[in-house]
């Protein structure tokens, strides 16, 4: 029996949601009901004519915030009313800057939820009192970007690819960058950077300049190939990130 995991995002612009969810390896899994993805309008939980979300900051300074009345509301109802075993098994995520860094440790842990609740923001900023709503606070990165859909679709997808069936071969996500390393039984070291890949032909010619596939691939020596892609993995890793090592 599949495993199946729910996604939501509640967001003032449901429709960039829904555009995701409808292409590619996402929309593949959500037809063969592996996961689902559906976007909740922040606006139909205000009740004022112009669905208003949003507010003038006290104190002044520049910007909107998101009112927290309405944020409970639209959380509240998306969360549901669930049993205290399947409450462990769901997370309300606020998608800010000054969140915890994702990363691929995280989207493995969060793979074994059965409910994801993403909140996502636009303008300044939401009121401080959204954060006592939520369960985990993540960002994506050192930047700031014009509201959450983003970084919560990045999540989605990062967590979705530990989710069986989702990705064709489980074996392709095994050895990846950040993934737990898992080559010539080196797994006390973790997060390296994916070693160097090279597919047909075996020989590129770009002017005077030939560029050629490493022989140790072409070798069909298993043990020799392990070994190597180890190799090039800590050394690329050494090179590019050794904050992760």
């Amino acid at each position: 029996m599949n495993r199946f995991m729910k996604f939501s995002i509640i967001t003032i612009f449901p429709e960039m949601v829904n555009d995701y969810a409808n292409v590619s390896i996402i929309a593949r899994a959500i037809s063969k009901k592996l996961i689902s993805i559906k976007a909740h309008d922040l606006r139909s939980f205000a009740k004022d004519s112009h669905h208003t979300v949003d507010d003038r900051p006290y104190g002044g300074g520049f910007g909107m915030v998101l009112k927290p009345d309405i944020m409970h509301k639209a959380i509240q109802k998306v969360s549901g009313k669930k049993s205290k075993s399947a409450k462990r098994k769901q997370k309300v995520i606020l998608l800010t800057p000054q969140g915890k860094k994702f990363n691929q440790t995280d989207a493995k842990k969060l793979s074994k939820m059965q409910n994801l609740i993403f909140v996502s923001g636009r303008y300044e900023g939401f009121d401080e009192r959204i954060r006592s709503m939520v369960d985990d606070e993540f960002s994506i990165g050192d930047f700031i970007l014009m509201g959450g859909e983003l970084p919560a679709l990045v999540m989605i997808e990062a967590i979705s690819r530990f989710i069986p069936g989702v990705v064709g071969k489980f074996g392709s996500i095994v050895n990846e960058s950040f993934a737990d390393l898992n080559l010539a039984g080196e797994n006390q070291l973790k997060s390296l950077l994916e070693y160097p890949q090279y597919t047909r032909p075996e020989i590129l010619k770009i002017g005077a300049k030939k560029m050629k596939v490493p022989k140790v691939l072409l070798s069909g020596n298993h043990a020799k190939i392990v070994s190597w892609r180890f190799e090039e993995a800590l050394k690329r890793t050494k090179k590019r990130r050794p904050d992760i090592l």
